[in-house]
This record gives C-alpha cells, sequence and structure tokens, in this order.
C-alpha cells in the first residue's frame, strides 16, 4: 500500500491518564475509501482513541497523520483547518434540542462558510433527503425517533462535505430494524461520497455487515492484539480474546 492510499495513519500511540494508560503501541492505517472498525472489550479505550484521532484529546505520545500530515505536531490554526475535513456523528446523535434539524445542520455551514441563506436553505434540504427525511426541516429532535435522530446527527456530520467520517457507537440504543437502516445508509454514504468511515463499535451485526478492516484493542494487554479484515478476523482469529469477541452470539447464531 502507498502513502496515498492511507486516509489516517496512528503511530506508536500510548493513550494515558496521567499515570494510567489506557492503551500503547497503536500502529495501524485507515486505508482511503474503506469502512474501518475500531473494536474492543468494555473499557478499552476505543472512544478515547476516537478523541485523539479528531482532536479532542492530545495522546501520551505518538503520531496522528493525515496524509503527509502530523495533526498533533502542527498549529492550532493548522488543526482547525484539518478538522474541516472531519465528520463526527456522537452516540447521543448531539443534536441541539432547541433547534430544529434544518438549524442543526446550518450551523456548521453558517459557522465555517460564507454560503447564501439560499445555499445553506438547499444544501441542508439536501443533507436531509440524503439520510431518509426530507421534508422534516422543521421538527425538533425531541418529535423524531431515536433512528431518525442518528440520521439527523449524520445529515449534520456530512455539512460540509468531509473527506472522513467519525461515528462512535452508531447503533447503539436502536432497535435492529433501525440499526440495519443506518449500516445500510453508511454503505450508500461510502460508495455514493467516497468518503473514508472510521466507526467505533461493539455490534457484530454492523461489524460484519459493513466492516471492511478493523482493529481490535485489549483492554487487559493495554494494546492491540489483531488487525486485518473483519472475515479473516472472524474466520481465523489471532488469540482467545478475539475469537470470543466476534462469536458472541453472531448474527445467525442460536
Amino acid at each position: 500500500m502507498t502513502t496515498s492510499d492511507t486516509a489516517i495513519s496512528i503511530q506508536n500511540m500510548t493513550m494515558a491518564y496521567g499515570d494510567f494508560v489506557i492503551q500503547r503501541d497503536l500502529n495501524f492505517d485507515i486505508r482511503k475509501g474503506e469502512i474501518f472498525i475500531i473494536m474492543g472489550d468494555s473499557g478499552s479505550g476505543k472512544s478515547t482513541l476516537l478523541k485523539h484521532m479528531i482532536g479532542l484529546k492530545r495522546p501520551s505520545s505518538g503520531t496522528v497523520l493525515y496524509d503527509d500530515m502530523d495533526f498533533w505536531a502542527a498549529s492550532e490554526s493548522e488543526r482547525k483547518l484539518a478538522s474541516r475535513r472531519f465528520g463526527v456523528l456522537y452516540q447521543s446523535g448531539a443534536l441541539w434540542s432547541v433547534m430544529t434539524l434544518a438549524e442543526n445542520i446550518a450551523l456548521p455551514l453558517r459557522t465555517y462558510t460564507d454560503y447564501s441563506e439560499k445555499d445553506i436553505t438547499d444544501i441542508v434540504a439536501l443533507k436531509l433527503s440524503l439520510v431518509g427525511l426530507a421534508g422534516f426541516e422543521g421538527f425538533y429532535p425531541s418529535e423524531i425517533s431515536g433512528g431518525m435522530k442518528k440520521r439527523a446527527g449524520l445529515a449534520r456530520a456530512m455539512a460540509l462535505d468531509p473527506e472522513i467520517l467519525f461515528f462512535d457507537e452508531p447503533s447503539a440504543g436502536l432497535d435492529p430494524i433501525s440499526a440495519k437502516r443506518l449500516d445500510d445508509l453508511i454503505i450508500e454514504l461510502r460508495d455514493g461520497l467516497g468518503a473514508t468511515i472510521a466507526i467505533v463499535t461493539h455490534e457484530l451485526a454492523s461489524i460484519f455487515a459493513i466492516g471492511d478492516r478493523g482493529v481490535f484493542v485489549d483492554a487487559d494487554a493495554k494494546k492491540q492484539t489483531a488487525l486485518g479484515k473483519i472475515d479473516d478476523l472472524r474466520n481465523a482469529p489471532p488469540n482467545a480474546k478475539v475469537a470470543e469477541f466476534l462469536n458472541r452470539s453472531a448474527p445467525g447464531s442460536t
């Protein structure tokens, strides 16, 4: 794989709170246009890893590269500019409850662009249409279902046409049908927009349905213990922990 194939490179990263180490020596690449799964058992630091990758927390050591840019070695202004390439869907959806869906999606457009109000209105309508929420511009988050909130959060994450989308447990709290619809939508967006997608999840149905490759971070070993194609990790797990994780009540099992 050449450098041009890599969207994100994590090199020799250690995550810690003070003297308490969460993970050490993390090394993996996320390729352009793939759906990459960050998985692991409870307390392994999956969401913390995501925070390191999107600029919310500086790693104790190591490097996060976007193309050839060393994210944490860059200036604050350079990091802010690089962050414009990201879209983030948080576990809760993180919509502002006092704003309509249209206002939520318009917020990053009004904050970071010079688009006219007409252009913003058109873009908001397009993004909601892409996630199957055309006509819901005037609804408030409290007026829609959990699955619809996740899709509205995804529409906001896409507002600035990011190259990279980060999802933190996108299927959490959803019924199986809503989760399947969200998985299908994620694949459609990757295929239609060519976006690179990194997902923190423990949901097996989603991991197997949409994941191309993934990394397993082990809470006990405090390091990554598996990296590769999802199907390969399931069919030939490199260790007992990964085998147990990927074969617990797997879809279709009884």
